[in-house]
């Protein structure tokens, strides 16, 4: 499975909120920075990375993430998105690492 064709199965996942399906969609060594301020925190591991997933589907369980572009470069994958929620949205990057056929890293970064 190529980088565009793992990302792509993640973010179906991810946009099911699925959590199986997103850590079946992960290396067990993987690795997701989130978008905390100021610097994000890191989960490193699939307890702690399913743990993050978890917190965040419980806490916006109407949240939409809409990948706006996707540019693929070996390895990488960077998408840029838009997370929609009631009145708000934000608009952000992820930069995936995938090995194979896996994300082994998802790391956020958000505007503003």
């Amino acid at each position: 499975m190529n980088a565009a064709d793992a990302v792509a199965r993640f973010q179906k996942a991810f946009d099911a909120q699925d959590v199986d399906a997103i850590m079946a969609a992960m290396t067990p060594d993987c690795v997701f920075e989130d978008t905390s301020p100021p610097d994000g925190v890191r989960h490193v591991g699939t307890e702690a990375v399913r743990a993050a997933w978890t917190a965040l589907f419980t806490a916006s369980p109407h949240g939409v993430f809409t990948t706006e572009e996707m540019i693929v470069a070996g390895d990488r994958v960077v998408a840029r998105w838009r997370y929609s929620w009631g009145d708000g949205h934000v608009r952000g990057v992820d930069v995936f690492t995938v090995r194979d056929g896996l994300v082994a890293e998802k790391r956020a970064y958000v505007k503003g």
